[in-house]
């Protein structure tokens, strides 16, 4: 599928939870996988119970209910009083109001997203949680409207694997990271030999987009990008038995494909550092980005 078929089906699916979440539809958890204005709960094992209870208990019940992730990488980043924090893909906001609750006053958290009624519903969210140090802005993640070394971490949650261009995704995070600044993702990872038509059965579960990267790929795109520390850590980890009911309703024998599937697609939360001095570019390198803004 092109590059602007892509965005377009992932800003139709979000644009559809988005309005559903504001008309009082849909909790937690249900991904809108699936098609006449009805949801499969498909992403249940995925989005649900991410967020603890306090979390939870500060913030409007839309911002819950638009939660959409596959983590949660605000308590994962270890945020920092005073810090300025950039969410790629915000949509209905919930980790842009807890970044800005941990950075406090003295910080400010960003949130980006392409989606204009995920931005009204993030803006509403923000107004009824009465939180003042967050912005969000209109925008791809491909070509974030920031300038560079702006903010000193960027976050993100189950977005990235949402792209059809996530090497320019990662320099533009790059670009717009302080030096020695962190990359603090949340997404889906395959890891491991999974065969074509099954993993593209499993990552539209998983995602409801295809395009999950394998483990060493994200290392490696990660590094070419010019970051370094790179770390992946599995925080959920997905067997056959959560994905049953999708793969059966696309026509999928799932005992048959178990062996294939056990164990190789789970949430992980993504570390990487952006060096604190300047490193020599590197072709098609986030440094070399960079150096041409």
């Amino acid at each position: 599928m092109a590059s602007e078929n892509i965005k377009e089906v992932v800003r139709s699916k979000y644009g559809e939870a988005a309005r559903r979440v504001a008309e009082g539809g849909r909790g937690e958890g249900s991904c809108g996988c699936g098609g006449g204005g009805s949801a499969i709960p498909c992403c249940d094992p995925i989005s649900a119970n991410l967020y603890t209870l306090g979390e939870k208990a500060g913030l409007p019940e839309a911002a819950v209910a638009a939660s959409l992730g596959c983590g949660n990488p605000t308590a994962l980043a270890q945020l920092k009083t005073g810090e300025h924090v950039l969410d790629l893909g915000s949509g209905g906001g919930i980790d842009v109001l807890l970044s800005a609750k941990r950075v406090g006053p003295g910080g400010k958290a960003y949130g980006l997203d392409m989606t204009e009624e995920m931005l009204s519903l993030a803006r509403e969210n923000q107004r009824k949680a009465g939180v003042e140090n967050v912005e969000f802005l209109k925008g791809e993640i491909e070509n974030i409207a920031l300038p560079e070394n702006s903010v000193d971490v960027v976050i993100s949650n189950c977005v990235i694997n949402l792209s059809a261009d996530k090497d320019r995704v990662l320099r533009e995070a790059f670009r717009v990271l302080r030096p020695g600044g962190r990359f603090a993702v949340s997404d889906v990872v395959v890891r491991g030999a999974v065969p074509a038509d099954i993993r593209r059965n499993i990552e539209l579960w998983v995602g409801c987009v295809a395009g999950a990267m394998e483990e060493r790929e994200y290392r490696s795109r990660l590094a070419d990008a010019g970051f370094e520390e790179i770390e992946i850590e599995a925080t959920r980890v997905y067997g056959v038995e959560d994905a049953r009911q999708f793969l059966t309703a696309q026509g999928m024998d799932v005992d048959a494909v178990a062996r294939q599937v056990e164990g190789k697609f789970a949430s992980a939360f993504i570390r990487a550092r952006k060096p604190s001095k300047p490193q020599n570019p590197r072709p098609g390198s986030g440094q070399a980005h960079a150096d041409k803004h």
